[in-house]
């Protein structure tokens, strides 16, 4: 343990935060927003010599110590609209299927949490055990609204999906029509069919739109607990998608696509959830993927992610994609 605030940057984070003058100033801010928050909460590094923080797509996490010496991690997020409100989530949550939220600041986007197990993810675990886990996490964190002000943070999927009803069809023409009619079209049914059973249906919960197999940690006391929740409010059953859009290497290679809608079906039971729902849910979720990676360079194994995931979601698998074996796992570098 050190008490030394000269904390290494992670050069991933660098390199993906300094190609924008945000980023940048971001970047040279970090250093006095790790002091300023390790005198605040009066923290002790608790960092390996040689070793770097850990850090996600969107901040810096780094363990630390309290003045008691009880174990916790402090992470500093890049301000953007999701991190400013997982706090609300996390308070929320109470620690139940989440992790626990010790400290907040609201002006930094900074938060001290309890420490958890950073190398050990519910990636390394087999499917059908991944499976109860993430259910029994899906049940804990689907709490429904109550008079508690955080409630007011919190974007509704259902609004989201009419919103992508107008938007996805003139990106698409914008990027140059990237995929085939029919796939566009069957997401705006989902849009329409999806999101006014959202606005009816009374079902609202407060739903971890992110909730892949490493955002799923090893607590210290056993069991697991979520990270990152990127918060939103409407069916639990939006929560799916990123399963099926990670892990692609382990379907089958006798039918990988009925082995994806079977995974879907297997964790929506899991968790209690309608698996009809959560394909469809999780069309419209890769078909806006898709798009925002039509956009961008040197993201084309992205893209034909997404594709396949979707169109397979959908029943029709498209032509000329790689096979789900060879297709990149999200965060891969590749061109």
């Amino acid at each position: 343990m050190s008490l030394s605030t000269d904390v290494p940057i992670p050069p991933a984070l660098s390199l993906r935060y300094g190609g924008s003058s945000a980023g940048r100033a971001w970047l040279g801010s970090l250093p006095g927003l790790i002091r300023g928050q390790l005198e605040h909460w009066e923290l002790a590094v608790d960092l390996a010599a040689g070793a770097l923080p850990w850090h996600g797509h969107g901040g810096l996490v780094l363990p630390v110590r309290r003045k008691d010496g009880t174990p916790a991690a402090l992470k500093i997020a890049f301000p953007h609209d999701e991190a400013r409100i997982e706090r609300h989530a996390l308070v929320l949550w109470g620690g139940r299927g989440a992790v626990r939220l010790l400290e907040s600041d609201a002006g930094t986007c900074a938060m001290l949490l309890e420490r958890l197990n950073g190398g050990c993810s519910l990636q390394g675990v087999p499917l059908d055990e991944a499976q109860a886990v993430w259910g029994s996490i899906v049940r804990q964190l689907s709490l429904p609204p109550d008079r508690r002000p955080q409630w007011q943070e919190f974007n509704h999927i259902a609004g989201v999906a009419e919103q992508w009803s107008d938007d996805l069809p003139a990106e698409w023409e914008q990027q140059g029509r990237p995929f085939p009619r029919w796939l566009l079209e069957a997401a705006l049914e989902v849009c329409q069919t999806r999101g006014a059973v959202g606005r009816r249906s009374g079902r609202d919960v407060l739903v971890h739109t992110d909730l892949h197999f490493l955002n799923i940690l090893a607590s210290r006391e056993g069991g697991f607990a979520a990270i990152d929740p990127q918060p939103m409010i409407g069916e639990a059953e939006f929560a799916v998608a990123p399963l099926l859009w990670n892990r692609l290497s382990e379907l089958s290679r006798i039918d990988p696509a009925e082995g994806l809608r079977q995974r879907c079906r297997d964790f929506s039971s899991a968790a209690g959830l309608d698996p009809e729902a959560a394909r469809q849910w999780a069309i419209i979720r890769e078909v806006e993927n898709a798009l925002q990676y039509a956009s961008l360079p040197r993201r084309h194994g992205d893209l034909a992610r997404s594709l396949w995931v979707a169109s397979t979601l959908a029943g029709r698998t498209l032509d000329g994609l790689p096979g789900a074996h060879d297709l990149p796992e999200p965060g891969q570098t590749h061109s």
